[in-house]
């Protein structure tokens, strides 16, 4: 298994590479948030080991622009940054695990080695539904490349509907994945900010990107229409 380690800690990134060959593991080291991601896209790996804290592109950066390019190697960010939104916003970039330094070398290869097991299935941090994109780390909802503007529960709808998109989803799990399960209101609410939503996504481009299906909810068109 070959994996990219970019950290700049040339002590630290040396020990990792050194523990990891031990291991059986190949691997390459970079210290610098270019170089690394030059090597992530042009090389093929297996897994890569992300320091935040870099010199030319945070890692951060790195990571998004890993995503936007359609590389899906599993990425472990490691960083002495700490703080909940620090790893929410790694994860939401699209990282798939998040270590805090310094880490147990141990609890390292065995987040690693469950990082390679998982693959590396395309998950785009970005989601898309033809012309229409949402992205949950930037908050940033757009049709064709115009920026719409949302609350923060339309938000949260709309990025429900497209992760579940050319599926029906019923008002019960709206409420539950979108409100709370312990939500005890009208449960009209949902068809509200349906509403709100269409005037907002759907009215001034012409579209119908969310169906009611009577009786059972409602569908996010793939395509975007």
């Amino acid at each position: 298994m070959r994996v990219l380690v970019i950290e700049d800690e040339r002590g630290l990134a040396a020990a990792v590479a050194r523990g990891l060959g031990q291991e059986g593991f190949a691997v390459d080291v970079v210290h610098d948030g270019t170089d690394g991601l030059w090597n992530a896209v042009n090389e093929p790996y297996d897994a890569i080991v992300l320091d935040i804290l870099l010199p030319g592109l945070s890692g951060y950066e790195v990571i998004r622009r890993l995503r936007a390019a359609r590389v899906w190697t599993p990425v472990l960010m490691l960083t002495a940054k700490d703080g909940e939104y620090d790893e929410a916003d790694a994860l939401d970039l699209g990282a798939d695990d998040y270590l805090r330094k310094p880490c147990s070398y141990i609890v390292l290869v065995a987040h690693l080695r469950a990082l390679l097991r998982r693959g590396a299935p395309p998950r785009p941090a970005v989601l898309a539904a033809g012309d229409l994109t949402l992205d949950p780390a930037r908050r940033r909802c757009e049709r064709a490349g115009q920026e719409i503007p949302l609350t923060a529960r339309e938000f949260a709808l709309l990025e429900f509907l497209m992760r579940h998109r050319d599926e029906v989803v019923g008002k019960t799990g709206i409420l539950t994945h979108v409100w709370d399960e312990n939500f005890d209101g009208d449960t009209n609410i949902v068809e509200v900010y349906v509403g709100y939503l269409r005037r907002k996504i759907d009215a001034p481009f012409g579209r119908r990107t969310i169906e009611t299906v009577r009786g059972a909810g409602y569908r996010l068109l793939g395509t975007g229409k």
